[in-house]
C-alpha cells in the first residue's frame, strides 16, 4: 500500500475530527438550537468514525478499507448537512468532510 496515499488519508481523517469537533462544539451556541440538532449529531458521528479510522490506519488494520467506506459515508452526510448551514464553522466542516470522503474513497477502493 502507498505510505502517501496512507498518509495523506489519517491527515484528512484528522482535520476533519477537528473541523466536526469545532462546528459541534460552534452549533451548540446558534440562537436556534433546534436547527442545528441534525448537524451537531453528524459532527459527532463522523468526528468519532474519523478517529477510528485514522486510528486503524495508523495501524495497518486489515479492516482499514471498510473503515474507509464507512469513513467516507459519515464524511459524505456530514458535509451535505453542514452544507446546508451559512455558518462559517458549517462550511469549513463541510470542507474538511470533503476532503476526508474523497482521501477515504481512494483508500477503501
Amino acid at each position: 500500500m502507498d505510505k502517501q496515499l496512507i498518509q495523506e488519508c489519517i491527515d484528512a481523517c484528522l482535520a476533519c475530527v477537528a473541523a466536526c469537533e469545532e462546528c459541534a462544539t460552534a452549533c451548540l451556541w446558534e440562537p436556534d438550537i433546534d436547527m442545528m440538532r441534525g448537524c451537531i449529531r453528524l459532527d459527532r458521528d463522523c468526528a468519532d468514525v474519523c478517529a477510528l479510522t485514522a486510528r486503524l490506519l495508523m495501524r495497518g488494520s486489515d479492516l482499514h478499507a471498510q473503515a474507509c467506506a464507512l469513513c467516507a459515508s459519515a464524511c459524505e452526510a456530514c458535509a451535505a448537512e453542514c452544507g446546508q448551514h451559512h455558518h462559517d464553522h458549517c462550511q469549513r466542516c463541510a470542507e474538511a468532510c470533503r476532503r476526508c470522503e474523497e482521501a477515504c474513497r481512494k483508500m477503501a477502493a
